[in-house]
Order: C-alpha cells, then structure tokens, then sequence
C-alpha cells in the first residue's frame, strides 16, 4: 500500500544553467566521471535514446539497454563499450516483469533509469489488454518497469528516474474518463498528447514518493528532431501542418516557412542527460525540463501550439498526478512499493 505524500505543484523556476537549446549530450557530460554507476535506458539503441546510451557509456557507466529488436540493438551498439542488452516489450506484461526480475537478480543497485521509448502519431491500435498503444507504451509501461526496478532504485542511495515527455503534452491533458478512447473519437495526436502528459504526471508523483529514499525523477522535452523513428507515423496533413518536406529519399526537412527550431540527435538527448548526471539538480525533483534548465510554467495556456515553451498547467496539477498513479496500479495491476 503506496502513502500519498503531502500534495504541492512542482515549482517551475529556470535555473540560468548556462546551457541551452545548441547544447548537445557531450557537452553536458563533459568531466563527469560516472565510474561504478549503473543505468538502464529504455529505446537506448535508436535515435536521441542511443545518444544518450553512448555518453554515459564513454564517462564509466555501465548501461543496460532493454530493446524489443534485440539484433538492431546490437548493430547499433556495436563499438561501444560498457553497454549489454536485454529483451523487453512494453507493451509484454511479462516482459516487463521478465527483464526487472533478471536484474533485480543481480544484486546491483540502479542509479540512473531513463524512460526513452516511446511511439507517436500510431492510428488508433490496442494492445492484448485493449489499452491505446500510445499510453500504454510510453506511460503503463515505464510505470510498470519502474515499480518493477524500485528495489534496485533505492538501493542505490542517490538514484534518479528521467522520463522522457515531450511539448507536445499541450496536445492534451489526461480524460480520466475515458483514456483509452472507448467513446471518443481518437485523434493519434491528442492521444500522444495524453501519454506524454503522463510521463510529466509520473514524475512528480514518484519524486514525492521517492525524495524521502534518494531517489529523485525529472520529466523533459527533448526537442523537435526530424531524424528519428519517432517521425515514422507522420502522413502528409501532419507534415503540412509543421511545415516540414519530406524529399526524394523519404528524409524530412523543414520548409522554407517553418516557424519551429529543430535539434539534431546530440543535441536532442543533450536534457535527456543533463536531467540525468547535472549537479545542478541536486536536491531537486519533479520539475519538467527543456534546452538543458528548468522550464518555466506556461504563459499562454492555449492547448495545442508547439510553438510556445513552457509546462501546461494540466501538467502540473498534483491532484491529477496522483488520480494517474492511481489509475496507473489498477491498469497494470501492478501496485508501486513504496
């Protein structure tokens, strides 16, 4: 049975770090010695997640990454040393609980999980539960693995847990109501919206449980990145919309009249792991972070425009938070022992 700490919502003040939107991954990790420190990073084989792997493996970390493609994860990994891989589906119940029961076995703490994975813009598509893939792979399943790895997370006396959301949590707030879009129409970027919603959410419910064992958690927007998977999905209304190309040999590219900044994969995972290693952070938690910093709470609450940074209020309700983790234990059937 989890207690409910007292409720307060995250206090969103930017901390003038010195990095910013150009900073990439290296730059971040530069003259951090992660000798002896363990990680596991979901989706830690592909695009800004494979980055992310790549830098804490070359400062001395060990870093397990789960892959549902086991044999491109090793293409992709090959030549970086300290990086073993394991099968994991997030969307597998037993999968999930297969790959944490294995390295709980090991006996070794974990300081550093990243929740990396994700898929966005899927048509509407359920998984064996009848659960929207979208908030069942980005949201139930990091929820899961993490309740799953909560030993080896406060064994390790100083862990921290990144969630890897997006801006496009403006897309929309959580519909308790109905999440899995049983009666409402599904609109695949509303539904993304929700999950990364709810990876914000995640985070500071677990940082209020985890404070008090040393074990903090952080949610961030990485950036809008073309050259990833994660663009898979995107029809030709999508690619209008964002005033984004797509050329000849199927790469994209923004228009001429694009009015978004874009990252490239350094750059990318470069608040992935500022979240993850910065002494900066050090006895803070539950903050939504972008361009390396803390990001400010939203201005302008207009749901939907990418163009404005910031957290949307409905992502920093603490109410909200806790209804989720609620709901997050009955979904997956899975209580968080903490």
């Amino acid at each position: 049975m989890t207690t409910t700490p007292s409720l307060s919502a995250p206090s969103q003040a930017p901390l003038h770090s010195g990095f910013g939107a150009e900073t990439n991954a290296a730059e971040v990790i530069r003259g951090a010695d992660l000798s002896g420190k363990n990680a596991i990073v979901t989706g830690g084989y592909a695009g800004i997640g494979r980055e992310t792997t790549r830098v804490l493996a070359e400062a001395g970390a060990s870093v397990l990454v789960p892959a549902r493609d086991v044999k491109k994860a090793q293409a992709n990994l090959r030549g970086i040393p300290g990086v073993e891989i394991a099968p994991l589906d997030l969307l597998d119940s037993a999968s999930i609980d297969a790959f944490a029961s294995s390295y709980l076995a090991s006996g070794k703490p974990l300081h550093l999980l990243v929740n990396n994975a994700g898929v966005m813009a899927l048509p509407l598509t359920r998984d064996a539960r009848g659960y929207e893939v979208q908030f069942a792979t980005n949201h139930l399943g990091h929820f899961q693995l993490t309740a799953r790895l909560w030993p080896a997370l406060a064994r390790a006396q100083g862990a921290r847990v990144v969630q890897v959301s997006s801006r496009g949590h403006r897309y929309s707030g959580i519909d308790f109501d109905d999440i899995h879009y049983a009666r409402r129409d599904y609109e695949k970027m509303h539904a993304y919206g929700q999950s990364k919603t709810a990876n914000i959410l995640f985070a500071q419910a677990l940082d209020r449980r985890g404070a008090p064992h040393g074990v903090r958690a952080f949610s961030l927007h990485p950036g809008a990145i073309l050259t990833t998977d994660l663009a898979r999905h995107l029809g030709p209304d999508d690619l209008k919309r964002w005033h984004i190309e797509k050329k000849a040999d199927g790469t994209l590219a923004p228009a001429s009249d694009c009015p978004f900044t874009f990252k490239d994969v350094p750059q990318g995972a470069a608040t992935t792991v500022w979240c993850a290693v910065s002494p900066q952070l050090e006895g803070m938690g539950g903050l939504y972070c972008e361009d390396c910093d803390v990001s400010p709470l939203a201005q302008e609450q207009k749901s939907g425009d990418l163009s404005l940074t910031g957290l949307h209020p409905w992502a920093a309700d603490p109410q909200s938070a806790e209804r989720l983790w609620t709901v997050s234990e009955e979904l997956t059937g899975v209580p968080f022992p903490i």
